[in-house]
This record gives structure tokens, sequence and C-alpha cells, in this order.
């Protein structure tokens, strides 16, 4: 078997002439449980913080996603990406990371995965801004694909406009994919949202009332939620989130969404949150990979802290 890349530019060539290497990299990845408890009969170090995640979420392109606020394209740049995400991965108290694909195979080529939760991001094709951005259709990881790779999860986007009859066909889809990830035994995390297009553009809908109903839709999908956890953004006022979260039983992690260049502020929000029950992780991206101060490592160990 072929070792990690040791560069991108090793990356580069093994993609090229050893597509075999992403197969092999996931076959030899060592592994680890979605959640770190802390286990008084074991010898090991206790987690930094037990029972809870942090995942690093990279599936933005994929979706035509690229911006990170002014700059339009900052996640077009594939080799400065993975450099972010090497480094948020390496920081203390990281669990893992969200992606698409391709995301997922450059960094088991880099070597970036082992000992780490990955979540494999299944439906894309809801691309931003299209005319057919609510009919999210499944163009990314299949549950066939995440056990063949040994993946530890999936995730998918189910977004729901009750003026769009399509929204029923996103329903059913995620629906049975709830089912088959749970037939295989994994882990599938559900990212709901009501949501309507103002002056054509899709708009989630962040109000208590909104985000109680897309929960309680979510929790009910599917012919057993017993690996369905949910992924959740903080409601428009922080202090609805206690009543909201008490609409499933279902462990969740908040969503980070887009923050802007109040990141203080969001660390306030996610704080306390992640105070409620059900709540057990954080699941961010754009604002921790491309902070507005620059610095990757001082984003991502906050938000570490707030666990």
């Amino acid at each position: 078997m072929t070792p990690a890349a040791a560069s991108l530019r090793d990356l580069v060539r093994l993609r090229a002439e050893r597509p075999e290497a992403v197969a092999e990299a996931a076959a030899r990845r060592k592994r680890r449980p979605l959640l770190r408890t802390d286990d008084i009969a074991s010898d090991r170090a206790r987690p930094p913080h037990p029972g809870r995640l942090m995942i690093i979420a990279a599936d933005h392109p994929a979706r035509g996603a690229l911006a990170v606020g002014d700059r339009a394209l900052a996640m077009a740049n594939r080799f400065e990406l993975l450099e972010r995400l090497r480094l948020a991965l390496s920081r203390p108290g990281v669990d893992g990371v969200l992606a698409s694909a391709d995301v997922l195979d450059d960094l088991l080529l880099l070597g970036a995965l082992e000992d780490k939760v990955v979540m494999g991001s299944m439906n894309r094709g809801g691309l931003a801004g299209a005319a057919f951005e609510l009919d999210d259709r499944f163009t990314g990881h299949r549950p066939d694909d995440l056990v063949r790779h040994g993946f530890d999860a999936g995730k998918l986007l189910l977004r729901i406009d009750h003026d769009d009859p399509g929204s029923l066909d996103t329903l059913h889809t995620a629906a049975r994919t709830i089912d088959a990830m749970a037939a295989h035994r994994l882990p599938v995390f559900v990212e709901p949202f009501l949501c309507r297009r103002v002056d054509g553009r899709l708009r989630n809908d962040l109000g208590a009332a909104a985000v109680a109903t897309s929960i309680a839709i979510a929790s009910g999908l599917a012919g057993t939620s017993a690996y369905t956890w949910l992924k959740v953004p903080v409601t428009e006022h922080p202090d609805d989130m206690a009543q909201v979260m008490e609409t499933s039983t279902l462990p969740a992690v908040l969503l980070g969404g887009e923050v802007g260049d109040d990141l203080d502020g969001a660390y306030g929000k996610w704080r306390e949150a992640l105070r409620l029950p059900t709540v057990r992780g954080l699941v961010v991206g754009r604002s921790l990979l491309y902070p507005v101060d620059g610095d990757v490592a001082g984003a991502v160990d906050t938000a570490v802290s707030l666990l």
C-alpha cells in the first residue's frame, strides 16, 4: 500500500497515477467511535469533551457555494482549503470533518483522517442560486459508499418550501435514505429548514416556529429514528432555543452557518445552546476555516472551548 501523500504535489500525482490509493487509504484508516465518552474502566485519557462532537464542515463547494463574506470564490481554491482543513483537524478537541467525496478523498490521501469522525455529505444537487435549488437530489455519498469506505456517518440537507410541490419528493427521498442508513447502523445527521423564496432567492426561516416545525418533520421521517441525529441552526432569537429543542428527543448538533463579522456573537449563541440537554456538539465550517482575522487555529480552539 502507498503511504499518505507527503505534500499537495504528491496528492495530485497520486490522483493521476494511482486512483486505487483512495480505497487503500480508506481501508487502512484508523477509526474511532462517533462519541468518545468518559470510560472509567479504561486506561485511556479522558476525552477533552466526553460525549460531545466538534466537526469541521467543508461540503459547501459541491453545491456551488464558494463565497465567504465578500470573497466570492474563497472556497474555490482547493489547495488553500485543504491546508486550512489540515490545520483545523490537527487542533486538540476537533473530532472530525463533514465533506463531499472529493474533499474526503483528498484528506484520505493526505493522511488527515486518522482517528477522526468522517461524515459524508449525501445530497448536493440543490445548487446554490439555481432555479432547481430545492430539488435537492442525492448526488453525493450513498449509504453503500459510506459503508465501503468505512466512514462513520452521513449528512443530508432537508429544505422544505410549502409552496413548492417538489418538496414532497425531497421528503420522500430523505426518508428512504434514513431507512438505508439505519439498515447499515450508520448515524445520519439531518439538517432541516423551512424556507421560501424572496425576490427569487431561497431564504431559510430561522424563526422559532419554523425551526421547531422543521425539527418535528425531520424527527418523524423513515421507519426508525434510532440512528437519526439533527443538525440545527440557532434560532433568530437565541432565547427561543430552549423551547425549540424540546420538540424532539433526538440528539442534535448546532449548525454554524453564516456568522458574518460577528464571530464573538456567534460563540455566545453557541455557548448558550450547548447547555441544552439534547445538544451534543457543533458542526461549523466557513466561520472557522475562513475567520475574519485569518487565525484558523484560534477560531477552532475557541469553538472547542465552548464544549
